[in-house]
């Protein structure tokens, strides 16, 4: 496992993040004494960064974190993410006033059995919270009473430029974002804005929700309470395995699987601080952090994975167009 300094912030992270959405639910069966285990098997691989947020199962991905780190706090880095308390398309004050951020972080702070967060993220940010101070306000109070070390904002799905000015402020640490094969765009706009303003990039959605890792086809079944059948329609798996099987066609011996293929793409990028993969079987744990060797693609395989991007123009079954 290779590890980064997070943007400005003297943070280390490992490259590979954790994600702990699936271990608050909606993936389809929980479990927590299989997601304990998961998140104790990517600690011993060498994962130091977790990533969770308070929306997750309701909490339930923190409190499952905290117990899982109780013991070994200090030698883990956790970031979670303040939920708006009103439809984020409002104004900052209504979808994220002072009060509300400082409530909730001091709940997840309580869920996670911690007395502080390493990172607070605004989830779901939009662009027109940037003219707005009280947000920030609120933030930096919480970071003078050793609340948190860090701050960062989750751009909205597909809406990079949204996360630009933010980053140009010179006002957050990290900006987590989209970002695969198929969705390459922050590679034009805000990949080169975060280097300049030594703003570390958190990647997620990097295997496409699972789609990359190559076992979604058409006529696949999602277990029951898994969220991702609505999202992957048959229409929708059609149009997409054409397009895997292309990429299949890059594999080698470096990259031998489309996951390791599609990890090592994102993490090749000098913007990257680190990609975050949901991961709760231990085999893909080991195989997921195998991928952290050092070792980075070559600039004739980027360019080969360059014509691969893919404006789908999908969205998600809660935000449906």
């Amino acid at each position: 496992m290779q590890y980064k300094k997070l943007g400005k912030t003297n943070i280390e992270i490992s490259q590979i993040g954790f994600g702990c959405w699936p271990i608050g639910g909606g993936w389809g069966d929980e479990n927590d004494e299989r997601d304990i285990q998961a998140l104790h098997n990517a600690f011993d691989k060498g994962i130091t960064f977790y990533d969770t947020a308070m929306g997750y199962g309701g909490g339930r991905s923190e409190e499952i974190i905290g117990k899982a780190f109780k013991k070994m706090r200090d030698k883990v880095v956790i970031a979670t993410k303040v939920g708006p308390k009103a439809n984020p398309m409002l104004s900052v004050h209504e979808a994220y006033p002072a009060e509300w951020i400082i409530k909730c972080t001091e709940d997840s702070l309580k869920r996670l059995g911690t007395d502080y967060l390493d990172m607070q993220q605004i989830h779901c940010w939009r662009d027109h919270y940037t003219d707005f101070p009280e947000w920030y306000e609120a933030m930096t109070k919480l970071k003078e009473q050793g609340k948190i070390r860090a701050i960062g904002v989750s751009a909205e799905d597909w809406e990079w430029d949204g996360a630009l000015r933010i980053v140009e402020s010179d006002k957050i640490d990290s900006v987590q974002c989209i970002y695969n094969i198929f969705d390459q765009q922050p590679k034009e706009k805000l990949f080169p804005a975060a280097i300049k303003h030594k703003v570390g990039i958190l990647v997620r959605v990097s295997l496409f929700e699972g789609l990359l890792s190559g076992k979604i086809r058409p006529g696949h079944t999602f277990v029951e309470g898994d969220w991702r059948g609505k999202f992957f329609t048959e229409e929708r798996l059609q149009e997409a395995s054409p397009r895997l099987d292309a990429l299949e066609e890059l594999l080698d011996d470096e990259t031998p699987t489309l996951a390791a293929l599609g990890l090592k793409f994102c993490l090749s990028h000098d913007a990257v601080s680190t990609v975050l993969v949901g991961m709760t079987n231990p085999k893909h744990v080991d195989a997921n952090c195998e991928v952290s060797n050092g070792k980075y693609l070559s600039e004739e395989k980027l360019a080969k994975l360059a014509k691969h991007a893919w404006k789908h123009n999908w969205s998600y079954p809660w935000n449906k167009k």
